[in-house]
């Protein structure tokens, strides 16, 4: 093999290299983030936690201690279902499916999705 055509496979396989990491690179950046934190440690304390209902019903988002929640939607339970976080008065949703969707607590009413949900009275 010729000292060009061993340099051309050389610079062929570091971009293919570099074309791997940048995919790579660009599929860790699409993927909602992953706490390291074990499920002790994960458990939120935010006064948010609990169930948030639509005013006709229909609509009802259970937001876990473990930063998990659980969406029904009219009598299919469990419609959606992911993680979700609060910061301050925001809240970030991650889906299991693999679409994200965020919202506002202002008043003690939660707007997300163009929906407005009033927390559950018991």
């Amino acid at each position: 093999m010729r000292y060009s055509e061993s340099r051309n496979l050389a610079c062929a396989a570091a971009a293919a290299a570099a074309i791997s990491l940048a995919a790579g690179i660009g599929e860790a950046r699409s993927q909602p983030r992953q706490p390291a934190a074990t499920m002790e440690q994960n458990v939120h304390h935010h006064p948010y936690i609990g169930m948030w209902v639509t005013a006709d019903g229909h609509v009802r988002q259970e937001l876990l201690p473990d930063g998990r929640y659980d969406e029904a939607r009219g009598s299919r339970k469990s419609a959606y279902q992911g993680r979700y976080e609060v910061t301050g008065t925001r809240i970030e949703y991650w889906d299991d499916t693999g679409f994200t969707a965020d919202g506002e607590f202002i008043d003690d009413v939660l707007h997300h999705g163009g929906m407005v949900f009033y927390r559950e009275r018991k």
